[in-house]
C-alpha cells in the first residue's frame, strides 16, 4: 500500500474553437493517507478524472507534484468509467494484461475471477458478457496487479441499482482481503459514504476542495512520507 501527496500549482486547458484558456486546477492540494478509502465527489466535467489521470502519470501537462509515500515507485491499479475490455481477448486474458504472464499470475487471475463470480467465464470473449460480469471484469483485472494505490472512476456509474449494490458489496470485500489504497471518484453521495472512511468534496472550477469529511475511522497511516515525486 501507498499513500499520495497530490499538489497541482496549476492545470489548464487550452483554448479551443474560439474558448479561452481555462484554469482547472489551481494550488491544489490532496493528501491521501496509506491504506485509507478515499471518495471523491464533485459534479461531472470538474476535472474528477483529470486528477485521476494525472496521480496515474497518464496526463503530465500540469505544473505541481505528485509525491507517493513508502519509497519506490507504486503499482497503481485503474478502473475507468468504460470497462475497457479488448474484445479480442477472453476474460482472463483481459485479467492477465497487467501481469508477467507466469503460471503464479495465472493462478492469481483465476482466483480473482472466481472471487467475482466469473469463474464460469474465464474462457469467454468480453461481447457475450453482460454490463455487470464487464464491470466485475475489469474490477479483477485492476486487483491482479496486486496494486499499492488503485484508482476507481465512477467505475458502477452505468448499472442499475441493484447491480451497482452488489458490486459495492464486492469491492468492499476485496479491499477486506486484499487491502490497498483506494482512491474513489463518484458523484454519488450515498455510494461514497457506503463505501469509504473518508469522503472530499470538491467545487469549482478552478477545482478546490469545499469539504473534507471523516466517514468511518480509517485503518491508513498518515500520508506524507517523502519518496520520489512525479511531475
Amino acid at each position: 500500500m501507498t499513500g499520495v501527496t497530490v499538489h497541482i500549482r496549476a492545470k489548464t486547458f487550452p483554448a479551443q474553437s474560439g474558448a479561452p484558456e481555462r484554469a482547472l486546477y489551481r494550488d491544489f492540494l490532496l493528501e491521501v493517507a496509506d491504506g485509507s478509502f478515499v471518495a471523491v465527489l464533485g459534479p461531472s466535467g470538474l476535472g474528477k478524472t483529470t486528477l485521476l489521470n494525472m496521480i496515474a502519470g497518464l496526463d503530465r501537462a500540469f505544473e505541481g507534484e505528485i509525491r507517493f509515500t513508502g519509497g519506490a515507485e507504486p503499482r497503481i491499479g485503474y478502473a475507468f468509467q468504460n470497462p475497457r475490455l479488448l474484445p479480442w481477448r477472453t476474460v482472463l486474458q483481459n485479467v492477465l494484461l497487467p501481469l508477467d504472464g507466469s503460471p503464479a499470475s495465472e493462478r492469481r487471475a483465476r482466483s480473482l475471477l472466481e472471487e467475482m463470480g466469473l469463474g464460469d467465464a474465464a474462457d469467454v470473449y468480453p461481447e457475450r458478457l453482460s454490463v455487470g460480469m464487464q464491470r466485475r471484469a475489469a474490477l479483477a483485472r485492476a486487483f491482479a496487479l496486486e496494486p499499492d494505490l488503485l484508482l476507481m472512476d465512477e467505475p458502477f456509474v452505468s448499472l442499475d441499482e441493484a447491480n451497482a449494490e452488489k458490486l459495492r458489496d464486492l469491492l468492499a470485500a476485496l479491499v477486506a482481503r486484499r487491502p490497498t489504497t483506494v482512491l474513489f471518484v463518484t458523484h454519488d453521495s450515498r455510494e461514497a459514504h457506503r463505501l469509504a472512511d473518508r469522503v472530499v468534496t470538491l467545487a469549482g472550477p478552478p477545482v478546490r476542495i469545499a469539504e473534507d469529511r471523516a466517514v468511518r475511522p480509517s485503518s491508513g497511516a498518515t500520508a506524507g512520507t517523502e519518496s520520489g515525486p512525479r511531475r
